[in-house]
């Protein structure tokens, strides 16, 4: 049994063209399941040959246009032709442009309307870039070569190359404001670390952080540290995303870096931020674990560990409530109790756990001192529902960062090479990464479709 794929082109005036584009055969039973339909190598040779045809009649219809010679503004003629080859997503094809000589002045003109410098579509780029968001750029370009007939500019380095490209045209994209705006905006801004193989250092810091809005509007930024984006501008990019106003009420969170700080109010972000609550909790946790590992081997100590046990807790408490005024009073307390710990010895190269108590309780007292007047009543926050700490970036950072460029990839990472894709990956996350750079396509987890697609 045989089939014949015929592409078949109906003109306005009712005219009509067709061309044989592929046969296809096939056996008449199913007695081999491997026979039924198109095989992935048949899909990919018919795409490519549809693909090819049509791209053929465009490039003749264009080339019927007449440009007007910019020197005389006389009409031109056909000088002749170049063959320009273009990569797209369903295979490399040729393209047949003319080349036009003015017949009263000699001027050359190209085609009209023709981007000269392109070879490659932008569907194809925008897939590229996607796929080198998600995996490593190795990995995407088999992915493309397995699964559509691209036929070129699958190498590795080329698909690095074009999404870094798309990178840096996004970085420079202004963004879309919406129309309605939003009452309250909640920013979060966090930092985190990837390898560097930048000579003299060996990592790179990465600024990621978030907005959102009480109705579910989300936005995702980062950049890395010392690169050429603006993480301010990226930050009031996102603001205006999501609907922010003159009388929008913005709270911010940091984990107490005097430089994310500087940066918050560097892109227009008055309000003091909030010390989040995730960061105190890390520390009030490993305070626990290791008071709680004390040992008890006689009663003065197993009466100290319980004082040390009880004033971890309320510790715990003060803080959440917003009295971190008292917070003095309960590690004086466990200062108190320490000393019956003294002398115990470290057991089978495992440090002793009251020197363990020690580190944490000097490390969590010299946080506390130094972050005091962005502490707030975090139970309050909560009971009102507000947020109370930026473990939500703590998750986006594992997306946008640690997946792609730490979790099972033993690589290092340059400056540039970093702070593009990263842009890349924001794009995708937020559903802006459009086929054409300046579409805007609709994000999913926003809750203004209609605002968002009119404006």
């Amino acid at each position: 049994m045989a089939w014949i794929v015929r592409l078949v082109k109906a003109a306005a005036d009712g005219e009509e063209q067709c061309v044989d584009v592929m046969t296809i055969n096939r056996p008449d039973d199913l007695g081999d399941i491997g026979t039924l339909g198109l095989t992935l190598a048949e899909g990919k040779r018919l795409l490519a040959a549809l693909q090819q045809e049509i791209v053929a009649a465009q490039a003749r219809d264009h080339a019927i246009r007449r440009p007007d010679c910019r020197g005389c503004n006389s009409v031109c003629r056909v000088k002749d032709y170049r063959d320009h080859a273009m990569t797209t997503l369903f295979g490399q094809v040729t393209v047949r442009l003319p080349r036009f000589r003015c017949a009263g002045c000699g001027g050359i003109e190209a085609g009209v309307s023709w981007p000269s410098h392109c070879r490659s579509t932008p569907e194809l780029d925008q897939l590229r870039a996607h796929l080198s968001a998600l995996m490593p750029y190795r990995v995407a370009a088999d992915v493309l070569a397995h699964m559509v007939p691209v036929g070129a500019g699958m190498d590795p380095e080329t698909v690095r190359r074009h999404t870094l490209k798309i990178g840096k045209a996004l970085g420079n994209d202004a963004g879309v404001r919406l129309a309605t705006t939003a009452p309250t905006i909640t920013i979060t801004l966090d930092s985190t670390f990837i390898r560097s193989c930048e000579e003299g250092e060996r990592h790179l810091e990465v600024r990621v952080g978030n907005v959102e809005t009480e109705t579910g509007g989300r936005q995702v930024f980062g950049a890395v540290a010392k690169a050429e984006t603006d993480i301010k501008m990226l930050i009031r990019c996102s603001l205006d995303a999501v609907g922010r106003a003159k009388d929008t009420v913005l709270t911010a969170f940091t984990d107490g870096c005097s430089g994310l700080r500087r940066i918050l109010a560097d892109a227009g972000v008055s309000e003091s931020p909030v010390l989040d609550w995730f960061h105190i909790g890390m520390r009030l946790q490993h305070l626990k674990q290791t008071a709680s590992g004390l040992a008890a081997d006689d009663p003065a100590r197993a009466e100290a560990k319980a004082v040390i046990v009880e004033a971890v807790e309320r510790l715990h408490w003060r803080l959440w409530n917003g009295k971190a005024k008292d917070a003095q009073i309960s590690i004086d307390r466990i200062c108190a109790a320490m000393p019956q710990f003294d002398g115990e010895r470290n057991s089978h190269n495992v440090i002793a756990p009251s020197k363990k108590l020690w580190t944490a309780l000097h490390a969590l007292d010299g946080y506390l001192k130094g972050q005091s007047d962005w502490l707030v009543n975090y139970a309050q926050r909560h009971r009102a529902g507000l947020r109370v700490g930026t473990a939500i970036t703590e998750g986006t950072a594992n997306f946008l960062v640690n997946r792609r460029m730490n979790k099972h990839q033993q690589m290092r990472w340059s400056r540039r090479g970093a702070d593009l894709l990263l842009q890349v990956r924001c794009a995708v996350y937020n559903g802006t990464l459009g086929s054409g750079f300046g579409q805007r396509f609709h994000p999913a987890n926003d809750q203004y479709s209609q605002t968002a697609t009119a404006a």
